[in-house]
């Protein structure tokens, strides 16, 4: 029993149940967002959110990670209005996406470490809510110069803090192992890590190598069926579960209530089942039908996550 970080105050994680370990309440641009007032409809967009997490908790979903970070436009008072009015538990995170944004370059690791630590101890945006996790990323460029960098600033601020730490990668580019090699590097215990977006492929040889490491994979992207289709991401969860790794996975979709790089902040029409509701509706019942047991759905949806956040403490 620990207790961690929770957007409304201390939570006890005993009290997390099922959760979406990566998700997204609101992306927007927040340059976009000074420049115009109206790019975002921000109480029009927490009525919606509100009701995307009201659906996922009739379904049985309690807990939900945001895992936006700083510099992908997250808003902490939306966020934390969302979790009251839901009553869903909301994580959020700290930590700089992959963009190679030019402010990035002049600081070291360590100085930013000092500026983003003040998410987890002191709180977000001017409030008292602090980052339970830390977000971190690699994309297509590949581990360059400066994504090492950043790579390395969430490695640091995770053994400063003890707070897990959970990533972005492209399959494509096989960026999991990349940011492995980084990780081990830094020092880290590979086992309080999740390595984000593996259930993009259904390249076992890759997942295994990740998992040989000791951390945890996230088959995240559920509902975004055109990198990879549903039937088969559900297959590589089964065969990766008969294979004993249904303690080293979590679920979830990488869905987001609004995301501005779509005209008008909604994927919907486009993408119907990338929606935090499509775990518990299809993908569980899909995973009993190829053979995976209530046991391994636990671990996944409820032990798993449970696990990650109680490894706590810096080193």
């Amino acid at each position: 029993m620990a207790t961690i970080n929770g957007v409304l105050g201390p939570l006890d994680t005993t009290e997390l149940g099922f959760t979406l370990m990566h998700e997204h309440i609101l992306i927007a641009n927040w340059s976009m967002r000074v420049a115009f007032d109206d790019w975002v409809d921000i109480d029009a967009h927490i009525e919606f959110a509100t009701g995307e997490l009201k659906s996922a908790r009739e379904r049985g979903v309690r807990s939900i990670v945001d895992l936006t970070g700083v510099n992908m436009g997250r808003d902490i008072h939306v966020i934390r209005e969302v979790a009251r009015r839901s009553g869903v538990n909301v994580v959020a995170a700290t930590g700089l996406y992959w963009n190679e944004e030019p402010w990035m370059v002049g600081w070291s690791a360590d100085q930013l470490v000092d500026w983003l630590i003040r998410d987890i101890t002191d709180g977000i945006q001017g409030t008292d809510v602090k980052a339970g996790i830390i977000k971190c990323a690699t994309d297509h460029l590949g581990v360059t110069p400066l994504n090492e960098k950043l790579l390395q600033v969430a490695a640091r601020l995770h053994r400063r803090s003890g707070v897990p730490m959970s990533t972005h990668t492209s399959c494509e580019e096989r960026t999991g192992l990349a940011q492995l090699e980084v990780f081990e590097k830094e020092g880290v215990d590979l086992s309080r890590i999740v390595i984000g977006h593996c259930g993009d492929t259904a390249d076992l040889d890759y997942l295994e190598a990740i998992l040989a490491s000791g951390c945890t994979i996230g088959m995240d992207r559920f509902g975004l069926n055109q990198m990879l289709p549903m039937e088969q991401r559900v297959s590589v969860v089964a065969r990766l579960c008969e294979r004993g790794y249904a303690d080293r996975m979590v679920l979830s979709h990488d869905a987001c209530c609004h995301l501005d790089w779509f005209p008008g902040g909604r994927a919907g029409a486009l993408l119907p089942q990338w929606n935090f509701r499509h775990v518990p509706d299809d993908v569980i019942p899909a995973l009993r039908q190829e053979g995976v047991g209530d046991d391994a759905i636990l671990a996944m949806t409820v032990n798993t996550p449970r696990r990650i956040f109680e490894q706590q403490g810096a080193y």
